[in-house]
């Protein structure tokens, strides 16, 4: 009898032993599980992050790029334009000499010349004023010098005098006249500009 029971109980025990190895198995296996998954949400949360950088990136190349085509096609709509309004600049050069020619043969009429002459310069001086009108139609306008200031932007001194009637630095005689088109100087003005003598010392001393 007592035998039996012992079986029993060694049975009984076996049964529990196996219940707790399933349970210790089953648990392990959960917790494989889990790591697994942690593992797995890891790895996706890494690479969600290098998704959203490289959005990021691609995102900035879009700007920079979209940016980088209004820049360009400003760049060519400017370009265009410049083109376009300076189109007739090579011609306008060519003609200009052809003025200052008119304007030389018109001078001569300043001197006491024959009727005859100043007759046939009468001519001349409405060609010129005819040229020099289709020129300014174009936007060609001479530059102001005789008086001003000297600019170095617009002008060159080709000579320098010494007279107290004028200002320091003031353009007394304009030897070439000076153009723009439509604000673009063409030609610069060549031109006599008055130098002080006080003034010189005065750089000397310093």
């Amino acid at each position: 009898m007592e035998k039996e029971e012992t079986i029993e109980q060694l049975e009984e025990n076996q049964e529990k032993n196996e219940k707790v190895e399933h349970k210790k198995e089953k648990k392990d296996k959960h917790k494989k599980e889990i790591d697994a998954l942690k593992k797995e949400i890891a790895e996706l949360t890494e690479q969600n992050e290098t998704l959203k950088q490289e959005k990021v990136e691609l995102l900035n190349k879009l700007q920079y790029t979209q940016a980088e085509m209004v820049n360009y096609r400003k760049r060519k709509e400017e370009e265009t334009e410049n083109r376009l309004k300076f189109a007739n600049q090579d011609l306008i050069m060519e003609i200009i000499p052809i003025l200052d020619n008119f304007e030389r043969a018109i001078k001569l009429d300043d001197n006491n010349l024959t009727d005859e002459l100043s007759k046939f310069l009468t001519g001349f001086k409405m060609m010129y004023a005819n040229l020099d009108e289709v020129l300014k139609k174009y936007g060609v306008e001479e530059i102001a010098c005789l008086g001003q200031p000297f600019n170095p932007n617009e002008m060159q001194a080709l000579m320098i005098d010494q007279d107290a009637n004028f200002q320091d630095d003031e353009v007394i005689e304009v030897l070439l006249k000076g153009y723009k088109l439509k604000s673009r100087v063409i030609r610069p003005a060549s031109v006599k500009v008055n130098k002080l003598e006080e003034n010189k010392g005065e750089d000397n001393n310093e």
